[in-house]
Parts: structure tokens; sequence; C-alpha cells
């Protein structure tokens, strides 16, 4: 895996496009053409979409731009890494084996430069979501996935715009937030015990970096109200705020 290496999360690419999303987007692909520019690695670490659904023939076309980004970032000579996240589950060949270069169905590690990496989309991590991961084991089983694949893709894509609020409700009090923040340093502590340097996590939106006693973990930010990147240049990790760069 090429460096520098770059961590983007909690995107929510959404299939109706409006001002909002267009301007979203644009802020986006200023950012991969950054990493065309500089060579290396993309991973997005879960919900890149705010919903997708692959059926054996068909893929939601409103992303072909994204679709075109990412080919075009490969042809260069990219390595593009997905992680799913509990929005975007669902893919089949198309992500698997044309559009990425490695698709992640779980929590993974790396090692670069010497350097172990933890990262995980992070959904079902806090200690009193059982009610999540019980529902995530749900929607994300065989039977749920087949029984979901017979109802038509637009009457599919219309119950998931009507379940997805994406963009709306993700701030969350300074009461929760710190609860959030404990708990998933907690974690990434017993990661570092284990001999980890970094870990990088999604889904909570925080867009914040930790430096704790054995490394640095970095909470990453949505791209609704925090749009954000981590990046480690072979040596060292830092968090960047996209929205003062472009």
């Amino acid at each position: 895996m090429k460096t520098p290496l770059y961590f983007i999360s909690d995107i929510h690419l959404k299939l109706q496009t409006n001002p909002e999303e267009i301007n979203r987007r644009e802020k986006l692909y200023r950012l991969l053409n950054l990493i065309r520019e500089t060579g290396g690695t993309c991973f997005f670490v879960g919900d890149l979409f705010d919903f997708y659904f692959e059926y054996p023939n068909l893929i939601p076309k409103a992303y072909s731009d994204f679709y075109q980004q990412v080919f075009e970032m490969k042809k260069e000579g990219i390595e593009i890494h997905f992680m799913v996240g509990n929005h975007d589950y669902w893919v089949k060949g198309f992500i698997t084996d044309e559009l990425m270069n490695k698709v992640y169905f779980d929590d993974t590690t790396l090692e670069i430069n010497g350097k172990k990496f933890y990262i995980t989309h992070g959904d079902g991590l806090l200690s009193w979501d059982y009610g999540y991961r019980l529902l995530k084991k749900v929607i994300r089983s065989k039977f749920f996935i087949w029984m979901f694949r017979w109802f038509h893709p637009t009457l599919a894509y219309k119950i998931a715009n009507s379940i997805s609020r994406s963009g709306r409700h993700y701030t969350h009090n300074e009461d929760f937030n710190e609860d959030v923040r404990i708990e998933i340093q907690n974690v990434a502590n017993t990661h570092f015990d284990n001999g980890f340097d970094y870990m990088i996590c999604g889904h909570y939106h925080l867009g914040e970096m930790f430096t704790l006693n054995k490394g640095k973990l970095a909470v990453l930010g949505d791209w609704f109200h925090k749009p954000s990147y981590a990046v480690f240049d072979g040596e060292d990790l830092k968090l960047v705020p996209w929205e003062h760069n472009a």
C-alpha cells in the first residue's frame, strides 16, 4: 500500500441530487484531485454512500459521477480501498471486483512503514449500543439481503430515502459527544496496548484527533458538518479539516 495514505469517512453520497449535494460532491472531488496529484492510497472508511444496494445487473445510477472519478484515479495508479458502513453494506461484484481495489466487510488492520493501524467504521462500537448490534446482525444477514432483493429497485430506493435522513440529525449534544469520546478512547487504548500505533474510526462524525499515551486516534468527520480526512505521510498521522482548504 502506497503513501501518502488518505482516510475519508461518512460522505453519504445521496441518491437525489440538489444544489447542496452538488456542492458537497464538488468539495469531495477537489480532495480526490489532490490525492491524484500526490499519489498514494485512498481509503473510504464506511458510509461512502447514503444508501447502496446492488442487484445482479443493476447499480445506482445516481453515483455515476463518483464512479468515473474512481476509475480515473485508478488509471493514474491510485489504490482505492473501501470499508463498508452501516449505510452501504449491501455491495456486490461491481464494487468488489470493478470499482474498488479492495473491499472490507469488517474491521481491518494494516502495517505500513512499521506503523500498525486498526481501522473500523465504528458502528456498534459503543458499549450501550445493544439494540443496534442486534439490528446489524439482522440487516447484514443473507436472509435479509435475499428478501430485500425481491423488492423492485424503484421501491427499494424509495424505502431507503424515507429511512435515511443523513445530514439532518448528526449534530448531537455535547454530553453525548463526550460519552462517545470516552468510549472510543477506551477502545483505542486497548488496541494500543496490543501494539497498534493508530486507530481510524468513522461513524461518529466528530472530526477530531486524540493523542493518547501510546498512539493516535482519528475520529473522522462527516461531509455535512465537519468535512475532514486523516493522512499518513509515511511517518506520522494527522487530521486535516477540509473545509479550510476548499
